[in-house]
């Protein structure tokens, strides 16, 4: 699910009997995979949020310009997060989703944003909604240090990083060395690009179907549900979540032959092309069966049909099931991400 931290947002079970999340992982094999939950990478949690005002460019920034404007960033931002979609998947959905639905969707605080311009190009941008991660496009390390120097020195409380894993490690490291705060290695995720889209079989009994306002309640549940199973905490108002995705026919259930659900996969909006798939889930009860590929499979497809040039997901690296599934789908690697939490 979007989070607004850059976990997608966006998990699934390693076993039959333990949940995991569902980054974009490591394939694995598994006869029957049936991941249930996967995540939506964007936030993350924080006790504190800190709205501040961030300053605009000046000689000691290193070049970063901090905004609390997100029409500001999307300006001088917007073509090059475009350029490179499927890496900044996360930032291209999450300012969607801000643009669309208002600025505390993701909790009270002012999101906050960079973009790191030098000689007139964009090398790099960042946001943050607070009280969540924050979320990094990728830097080189003086880049990164400049960034965390900057942030220390206006009194930012993080509780942690997403990035691609050189640019979140160095970021992490730079934290540490300017605030004293130890990081430590939260979730490693990967994110995938489809391929071609492959049928997983057997196909489970039953069929999709896109939810509607009869299954709202459901949605609410299984939202929250799956918050609880990431372990990521909840990052958007189940409410909230649930009404935008009825209303944009964002979430595809699978339902057995007598018409129960028993699988949820949903997609994002669709931006510079991209849509990405999250989130996925499978109740405990009704996982190892088949319904969340079948479900994954559906939305995949009807992304295709409605124009995506690149389909995308995350899954959670340490989930052998998950990956595998999504593999033999179609889904093949793109890039490695980590979150690291400040403590």
């Amino acid at each position: 699910m979007d989070t607004g931290t850059g976990i997608d947002p966006e998990t699934e079970t390693k076993t039959e009997t333990k949940t995991g999340i569902g980054a974009d992982p490591d394939p694995g094999t598994d006869p029957d995979p049936d991941p249930g939950t996967d995540p939506d990478p964007d936030p993350g949690t924080d006790p504190a949020p800190d709205p501040g005002t961030a300053p605009d460019t000046d000689a000691d920034t290193g070049g970063w310009h901090l905004t609390h404007d997100l029409d500001d960033f999307l300006t001088r931002a917007g073509a090059f997060l475009r350029s490179r979609p499927a890496l900044h998947t996360v930032p291209l959905t999450v300012t969607e989703t801000l643009r669309t639905r208002g600025r505390c969707v993701y909790g009270g605080g002012a999101p906050e944003f960079g973009v790191l311009e030098r000689a007139g190009e964009v090398r790099a941008a960042f946001f943050r909604t607070p009280p969540h991660w924050l979320n990094l496009t990728a830097l080189t390390p003086e880049d990164a240090d400049s960034l965390a120097a900057r942030l220390a020195a206006l009194g930012r409380r993080l509780p942690g990083v997403n990035a691609e894993c050189d640019t979140a490690a160095a970021f992490a490291g730079a934290w540490q060395r300017h605030t004293g705060a130890p990081a430590v290695l939260r979730q490693r995720q990967r994110l995938y690009r489809l391929d071609t889209l492959t049928q997983p079989v057997p196909v489970p009994p039953g069929g999709p179907r896109v939810a509607v306002e009869a299954d709202r309640e459901l949605l609410l549940r299984w939202h929250e549900e799956f918050s609880v199973a990431v372990g990521l905490g909840s990052v958007r108002d189940s409410a909230e979540w649930a009404d935008a995705r009825i209303d944009s026919g964002g979430i595809t259930l699978w339902e057995t032959p007598d018409g129960t659900p028993v699988a949820m996969a949903g997609t994002g909006p669709r931006v510079a092309g991209q849509v990405r798939v999250a989130p996925v889930y499978t109740p405990p009860d009704l996982r190892g069966r088949g319904y969340a590929g079948a479900a994954t499979t559906e939305v995949s497809r009807a992304a295709l049909a409605s124009g995506a040039d690149e389909v995308l997901l995350f899954t959670d690296l340490d989930n052998p099931t998950s990956n595998g599934l999504y593999q033999r789908i179609g889904y093949r690697p793109v890039a490695d991400f980590d979150v690291y939490d400040f403590t």
